[in-house]
């Protein structure tokens, strides 16, 4: 498909991508959203909680958070907002120990867990839905987009579209990004609470997870090696990034997908903005706004709360 225009434009009070992406997060409150907790079990004894907005309606969407994000997060419950509002039932779900609660097993959650994922979309399929769509932010969004690459053909017809947002579609070189000093602030928040609750589950398990190293890990590769990938099968970060960058599924994508990447996202790299593939491909569109910032896409002159990637998402699965 041909690179899709984009109509965004970001606030001016909003003038650099750090406050497009730190604001938002920091300062948006969404009203109106009630979520009702579901817990699941996994094949291998663990579980899954799951957040669901419902009013009886025939479509779903599933939203899939970020790196240490919940679906508490202001961009996922702006997200169910505007479904839940035009005739969607929602199911907003946690990755294991994203919950509040730590979860049973060594694993954890990483950017290629579509096993989980696959879970949750059974127990959708199970409950009745038949026209679903995958909406997934930052990991979640390559951790959808890997989803329906895998599966190709043989996805299930049910699932009928899929939205990435602020996705790191190469892994090992959107690390790079943010592991730079423009990023150090992130890079920090997110090594002080994957090292957290590394700590807090290796008090229950210490035989399995130790951590008398774990002082030594200051970038999040150094996190991946030593903890993501022995942990979840990959012989080191790089194996991991390699099996489980989304841009090595795209072309196998077989159902409308739509990726918005902002330009100014200081997390991704230029391997995050597939041009060329998505120039030939029948079903991936690209969306580029130069302003955006990370998971951000504030609105200018709105009236309804809503952000400006929520209308698009929202226009892109209901058309």
């Amino acid at each position: 498909m041909p690179i899709v225009p984009s109509s965004y434009k970001a606030p001016y009070l909003y003038f650099n991508h750090h406050l497009e992406t730190i604001l938002p997060a920091l300062l948006r409150k969404v009203k109106g959203i009630t979520y009702r907790r579901e817990r699941i079990s996994t094949p291998d004894n663990d579980f899954l909680d799951l957040d669901w907005v419902t009013n009886d309606n025939k479509k779903l969407v599933i939203i899939c958070h970020g790196l240490e994000g919940s679906t508490d997060r202001p961009y996922m419950m702006g997200m169910a907002k505007i479904f839940t509002n035009n005739s969607f039932d929602v199911l907003s779900w946690n990755f294991r120990g994203c919950s509040g609660e730590v979860n049973w097993q060594l694993r954890a959650y990483h950017s290629g867990a579509t096993e989980d994922l696959q879970e949750v979309i059974n127990h959708a399929i199970q409950l009745g839905y038949s026209d679903i769509s995958l909406i997934g932010f930052s990991l979640g969004g390559n951790l959808v987009l890997k989803y329906v690459g895998e599966n190709g053909t043989h996805l299930d017809p049910r699932i009928k579209k899929c939205v990435g947002i602020s996705v790191p579609l190469h892994l090992h070189t959107s690390c790079i990004e943010i592991s730079s000093l423009r990023n150090i602030m992130y890079e920090r928040r997110f090594l002080r609470n994957l090292k957290k609750k590394v700590k807090i589950k290796s008090k229950i398990m210490p035989d399995k997870l130790p951590t008398n190293n774990i002082d030594h890990v200051k970038t999040l590769i150094d996190f991946d090696n030593q903890y993501t990938a022995p942990i979840h099968g990959f012989k080191n970060a790089l194996d991991y990034y390699e099996q489980c960058s989304a841009l090595n599924f795209l072309e196998t994508i077989n159902i409308p997908t739509l990726i918005i990447n902002a330009k100014n996202d200081s997390f991704l790299s230029n391997e995050c903005y597939p041009i060329e593939i998505a120039k030939l491909h029948p079903f991936v569109y690209l969306e580029m706004p130069e302003k955006g910032g990370h998971c951000g896409f504030p609105s200018s002159h709105t009236t309804d709360g809503y952000y400006w990637s929520e209308k698009r998402t929202l226009a892109f699965i209901d058309s």
